[in-house]
């Protein structure tokens, strides 16, 4: 296994450590707060680090394929969701449902579509778009706006929806003409 993969697999083992610091959060215990914004900002480094490895060493593998959206997918969705449905942090700095709805539906749509393309194709290239990337790059930012309570997080949590139905319909679109061109040659 790569370093790429390793620094993946240490976002991965990070998103416990930030929803336990989301759970246990109170007005007195705020530092706690401070931990998770700690925590996030290095699973954020970490994405930005194991994809520069991965290029630079040229160690891109198929399992760094699948490990690295897959960390980006629970860091995210695990915050989004915890920021949105724990009761112990004020409404300020808490996601509103329909952000939080927008972000995980366009995922479980991205999962469902992935399945059905793979069982229907048994081979599916998987590779992120520059749709992708910026969402996932805004998603980041509402969140550490968030965290941060920011008075305008309202801005990058606005864009990060933007970006993420865009990047949905992005996917959509890819996905139909995947499946399209598949049955259209057999």
């Amino acid at each position: 296994m790569n370093i790429a993969n390793k620094v993946s697999i240490f976002r991965i083992l990070s998103v416990p450590l930030f929803i336990a610091c989301l759970i246990y959060y109170s007005e007195e215990n705020d530092f706690l707060r401070y931990i998770a914004l700690f925590i996030f900002m290095l699973a954020v480094f970490s994405d930005a680090v194991d994809g520069y490895l991965a290029r630079k060493t040229k160690q891109r593998s198929p399992i760094g394929l699948v490990l690295d959206p897959l960390a980006d997918k629970i860091l995210l969705l695990s915050a989004f969701v915890g920021l949105r449905m724990i009761d112990n942090f004020p409404l300020r700095i808490r996601f509103p449902l329909w952000v939080s709805l927008i972000v995980v539906s366009r995922d479980i749509i991205i999962l469902l579509g992935v399945i059905v393309i793979y069982l229907l194709r048994t081979k599916l290239d998987i590779y992120p778009t520059v749709w992708g990337k910026l969402t996932t790059f805004f998603q980041m930012l509402a969140v550490i706006a968030v965290l941060v309570q920011l008075s305008f997080s309202c801005i990058f949590w606005t864009v990060a929806v933007i970006f993420t139905l865009i990047s949905g319909f992005d996917y959509i679109r890819r996905g139909l003409k995947l499946l399209y061109d598949s049955n259209h040659y057999e």
